[in-house]
């Protein structure tokens, strides 16, 4: 297996968690549950590529791009939810207020998350950060497949 591309496919996924956490940390922009949820699979790419490293089998490439494909989808679904094609989970989106008495519409803003789904916080390019999270992640999961395809 080529060495040099699981370096580049799980140091890849690493990037892009501190990336995140840069944004978060440095940043100041919080983020929702969605994009949480979109770092995990890039945490277990970064770990299988680092057991590959250490002498792990090649079935581990296969797996860390599972992983990048799962984050893929993740930030696709979470584009979608951005740019309203679809409604994402309520739990980190609003909700219809139309027929809403005074007091249910103050629920449901009382137990809104401080940061919401739907809500795109930074763009570069018109594309928010789950956007370009699946870009990428799509881009490391073609290289994770090379990776378990190589000989070398």
């Amino acid at each position: 297996m080529n060495k040099t591309l699981v370096v580049i496919a799980s140091f890849g996924s690493l990037a892009m968690l501190l990336g995140a956490f840069g944004f978060q940390y440095i940043g100041g922009l919080a983020p929702c549950p969605m994009c949480l949820w979109q770092r995990y699979p890039h945490a277990v790419a970064f770990v299988l590529g680092v057991l590959i490293l250490a002498g792990g089998p090649r079935i581990l490439a296969a797996l860390g791009a599972i992983a990048a494909l799962t984050t893929s989808a993740i930030g696709l679904f979470h584009t979608g939810v951005e740019r309203n094609w679809w409604e994402g989970p309520t739990t980190c989106t609003s909700g219809p207020v139309a027929n809403l008495t005074p007091e249910e519409l103050m629920a449901q803003i009382m137990s809104a998350p401080l940061v919401r789904c739907d809500e795109v916080a930074w763009e570069m390019f018109d594309l928010s950060m789950a956007s370009w999270n699946t870009i990428g992640s799509l881009i490391l999961a073609f290289v994770w497949i090379a990776a378990w395809r190589s000989r070398a």
